[in-house]
């Protein structure tokens, strides 16, 4: 919730008369305000599954208006990036109650499973995969509780699939240039959400759009995706266009 530009494009929205709420997954290891991992064990074992759940424990809980007179829970917009993305699609298609009412992510994963059969046999022998966070660079791990979850768990982590059932509007926002998540993958999920979808790629723009920490201000790139974020939040959570 710390990084690079969460803060930034939050307290845009926030001045244009939105009421944000940013939260870490538990799984992502930090506290607010941490600049590292500070618990790794919550890091190695954060699961797709444990993502959507509190995911969806945040919608329900901004739904039984924890800021009485501030939330319309009939107004409630989702934002994901990344594997968080994924997260937004899986728990926005899952809702019974219609919250959220929009979604909007940027450079989000089609997919949870992006290893080969080889990488996975390793990862069971082994028991833990090392991986290097990209977000505070440091050399962590991921248990094997996080492949079995998505194993056991495949068709409720179809991200895909998930687009397929979406209902509500929803922006899809990639760089061309994503050297993490191709664009490929951003095409993928606007073919499967069909009308619902609107898909709008960044010339030029990488996986941040150019944006790093500590946050050392917009790109041009960030800059398009931000405006491209408040303008189709005040179109479906507002009622107005301009």
């Amino acid at each position: 919730m710390d990084w690079g530009f969460f803060p930034h494009l939050a307290a845009l929205l926030a001045e244009r008369g939105f009421v944000v709420a940013r939260f870490n997954f538990s799984g992502s290891g930090m506290r607010p305000g941490d600049e590292l991992v500070s618990e790794p064990e919550a890091f190695r074992s954060a699961t797709f599954s444990k993502d959507v759940i509190e995911t969806r424990a945040v919608l329900n809980a901004l739904a039984d208006r924890i800021a009485p007179g501030r939330v319309d829970p009939q107004r409630i917009g989702l934002f994901g990036h990344s594997r968080g993305g994924g997260s937004a699609v899986l728990s926005a298609a899952s809702s019974s109650a219609g919250i959220p009412s929009a979604l909007l992510t940027w450079a989000a994963v089609a997919s949870f499973d992006r290893l080969s059969p080889e990488e996975k046999t390793l990862w069971r022998q082994s028991g833990e995969v090392p991986v290097v966070n990209a977000r505070t660079g440091q050399e962590l791990s991921i248990g094997v509780e996080v492949l079995q979850d998505l194993e056991q768990h495949k068709g409720e982590l179809d991200v895909q699939g998930a687009a397929h059932g979406l209902e509500i509007p929803w922006l899809i926002v990639h760089g061309q240039e994503d050297e993490t998540v191709p664009v490929s993958e951003a095409r993928e999920l606007a073919a499967a959400a069909g009308s619902t979808a609107e898909l709008l790629e960044i010339e030029g723009g990488g996986h941040t759009f150019g944006a790093v920490h500590p946050f050392a201000g917009p790109t041009p790139q960030l800059i398009e995706a931000m405006n491209a974020t408040q303008t189709f939040f005040r179109r479906h959570l507002a009622g107005t266009t301009d």
